[in-house]
């Protein structure tokens, strides 16, 4: 019988494989998987590190959506994201509800393998790096991907606005 782990490193890969998706993958060490930690560790510039962040609605509850932007920016929650999920307030969703709806722990979040009720929203600036890296999946992997091949995903949209500029990045993303 697989883990959960495992079960999730399967759908991702899965799905990497059913949408032809190029990319490198980049084993990691579980303990430095969070942002910061991964691009100083593996030499990884921030600008080139994007995370991807669910984030639930509280009003309406129930509404998620998984939003991907550069480590060196900030997700606007209060505006362009609630805009996008149609609610009056939305929030980072917790580790135990990333978790128990992804299957991933935060630090390996990725656009591939999610459930397709999950619409993926990607702020416009990551499509104008060469390659970003994104979680694998779990917290020992991430890829190396040209923006462009997040493009396979369907329900993908490419969002003007999602991010803005400034603040540290996100520790745990």
């Amino acid at each position: 019988m697989m883990d959960d782990a495992a079960i999730v490193e399967q759908r991702v890969r899965a799905e990497l494989s059913a949408l032809g998706v190029a990319l490198d993958p980049l084993p990691c060490d579980p303990d430095s998987a969070d942002t910061a930690a991964f691009c100083a560790r593996y030499g990884v510039d921030l600008n080139d590190s994007a995370n991807a962040i669910l984030v639930a609605s509280s009003r309406p509850p129930g509404r998620h959506a998984l939003c991907v932007l550069l480590a060196t920016t900030k997700l606007d929650v209060n505006r362009t994201v609630c805009r996008l999920l149609d609610a009056r307030r939305a929030s980072f969703a917790s580790p135990e509800d990333t978790q128990r709806l992804t299957g991933m722990m935060i630090g390996g979040v990725t656009v591939f393998g999610l459930p397709e009720s999950v619409p993926i929203y990607v702020d416009a600036r990551v499509m104008q790096r060469s390659r970003v890296v994104i979680g694998g999946g779990s917290r020992s992997l991430k890829l190396r991907v040209a923006p462009q091949e997040l493009l396979k995903i369907p329900r993908l949209q490419v969002v003007l606005g999602l991010a803005r500029d400034g603040g540290e990045p996100c520790p745990n993303p």
